[in-house]
Parts: structure tokens; C-alpha cells; sequence
């Protein structure tokens, strides 16, 4: 049997976490739906099981149900859950998207050890285009959750260099899918190099079997570039970041607002290439993620 098999049993399949937040407040409606349901289904055609996990009504989901996920694209009250809200949203009987992080717990401790999503989260920048203190709760779990992610690489908009010594820090070992340098989100590549290439699924199965079997606590990054010609330039980038660093209005921002105005201001410059990519990558690391997943539960078959 092999991972297109139509024949697979969906119900004993290996299952492969998909992240909330994306759907809630990364992509407009109905984009943000039409992607989830295509997420499930590049899941299931390579014979794994798509696990969309968020909380509804204080209720932990690994499973969301199609009418969690349109809830999830539509209702405008969706709270965005990382690890630090995560008991709150749950104890007041909230519905929340969840984060990368909150993710990577959840899944970890439903005993999934394959997630896919589009970019991390890591070391944001300050008004200067410094390292800031602002550090996303996804670097922290990637430390202590034992799970592999299939990503493109961190946000774009991120310190790159800082997240990168970062995960270095916390012993995530970072290998580029078919690449020798990590991609930066919908930037197929950067300058800063990967712990290891691979060029097959088979090749990270070894790693991730490794890692296991030392018992070390840290994720596995598996990062996927976009194709060259879907990919955004890591240079024109990072030129729109410093340019809207050195702007009048960044001057005299706070901290926790340096993002969303970095973000704002590269969707402006990009529009709807930008988007565009955004799908591009989210799906191809569902496929990835799957056939990962596929490959670590049937060794040797």
C-alpha cells in the first residue's frame, strides 16, 4: 500500500495536525474556508488523517467537525489562543483558534506527532530592526514538544537572523526540505543555512526516528521552500521591512505593535501575490506533512 491508496483506512491513519488561527485571522473569508477544506483534503489523499484542533465552547478539538471549521472562518468573536490564554479561553467557555504553539501542545498531548502550517513564529523586531524581547511562544514549544512541523520557515517579516540562533539555542533542528538554506515564509529561501538537507521523505523519517530514539525533547523544523516560480524575493522583502522601519510613522511605536504594522505594510506592497502564496504553501506542507506521517507510522512496508 502506498500513501495515495485510495483503499487506506482513514480510521487507523496517521494523523496530521492543522492549526486554527490561520482560518480565524490569517486569511479572509471565504478563502480562509475554501483553504481548510482543501488542507483536509491534501491530507486525506495521501491516505493520512486531517486533525483541525481549536476550542470550542471550552471544549479542547484535535477533530474539528466541518461546522467548527466554518465556524472557525466566519464568526467574527474567535479569540486567538496561545499557551499563556489557553486555560482562560477553556475555563470561560470560549471558542479560540489556536497559534502554532498552542497547537503543537494540544497535538503532542493527543499523541500526533505531525503538524503542518504555513510560517513560525520567532524573535520579533523593534523600531530600529533590532531583536526585540518580543519572542513568540512558538520558539518555547518547538523546545519541549518532541513533534515534527512542516512549515515555510519563519515569518518574513521576523529578525531572522535572532530566530535562527534561537532555535539553535533550543536544540529544533532545522532541515531543508530539497534546500541548504531556510526559507522564509512565501521567501523561498534566505541567507541563513539549514542543520541538514534532505531530499527525500524517507530521509527525514530517519532524523525524526533518531531524534526519538535519543529521546530528545525538541521538535523537528522540517522547512519547505515555495517553487521559484510561486516564491517572493527574500531581498524586495526585507527592502519593504526596512523601509517601513525607516518610515515617520513606525517612529515612536510600541513594541507589540511593530508587527502588525510590518505585516500591514508588506500586504500593501504585495497584495494579492502575497495571499496567493500564503495558499501556496500551506497546502504543499499539508502533502508533505502527510506523506511524513504516512511514512513514520508504515516503516519497511
Amino acid at each position: 500500500m502506498t500513501p495515495s491508496d485510495s483503499s487506506a483506512s482513514l480510521a487507523a491513519a496517521p494523523a496530521v495536525a492543522l492549526e486554527t488561527t490561520v482560518l480565524s485571522h490569517g486569511l479572509p473569508f471565504p478563502a480562509n474556508r475554501d483553504l481548510a477544506f482543501a488542507l483536509e483534503d491534501i491530507v486525506e489523499a495521501q491516505s493520512a488523517l486531517p486533525c483541525t484542533i481549536g476550542i470550542v465552547d471550552g471544549s479542547v478539538r484535535t477533530r474539528c467537525t466541518p461546522a467548527e471549521i466554518e465556524r472557525f472562518c466566519t464568526d467574527g468573536d474567535i479569540l486567538k489562543v496561545s499557551l499563556r490564554n489557553l486555560p482562560v479561553v477553556v475555563a470561560h467557555r470560549r471558542t479560540g483558534a489556536t497559534t502554532v504553539a498552542a497547537t503543537i501542545r494540544l497535538a503532542y498531548d493527543a499523541g500526533i506527532r505531525v503538524m503542518a502550517t504555513g510560517g513560525i513564529g520567532g524573535v520579533h523586531q523593534d523600531g530600529n530592526g533590532a531583536p526585540s524581547q518580543d519572542q513568540s511562544a512558538d520558539l518555547t514549544e518547538l523546545g519541549r514538544c518532541p513533534v515534527t512541523v512542516v512549515c515555510a520557515g519563519p515569518k518574513a517579516i521576523l529578525h531572522l537572523e535572532a530566530t535562527r540562533e534561537r532555535l539553535e539555542t533550543l536544540g529544533v533542528t532545522v532541515v531543508g526540505w530539497q534546500t541548504d538554506t531556510m526559507p522564509a515564509f512565501y521567501c523561498g529561501e534566505s541567507v541563513f543555512p539549514v542543520d541538514v538537507r534532505c531530499e527525500t521523505i524517507e530521509e527525514v523519517a530517519a532524523i525524526v526516528r533518531a531524534r526519538d530514539a535519543a529521546r530528545l525533547p525538541a521538535a523537528i523544523l522540517l522547512t519547505v521552500p515555495l517553487a521559484a516560480e510561486a516564491s517572493l524575493s527574500y531581498a524586495r522583502v526585507s527592502a519593504i521591512v526596512a523601509d517601513a522601519l525607516s518610515s515617520e510613522e513606525a517612529r515612536g511605536l510600541a513594541p507589540p505593535q511593530v508587527t502588525p504594522f510590518l505585516l500591514t505594510a508588506v500586504r500593501q506592497e504585495l497584495g494579492e501575490q502575497a495571499l496567493t502564496a500564503n495558499m501556496d504553501l500551506l497546502k504543499q506542507n499539508a502533502a508533505i506533512a502527510a506523506r511524513l506521517a504516512w511514512a513514520l507510522t508504515h516503516a519497511g512496508l
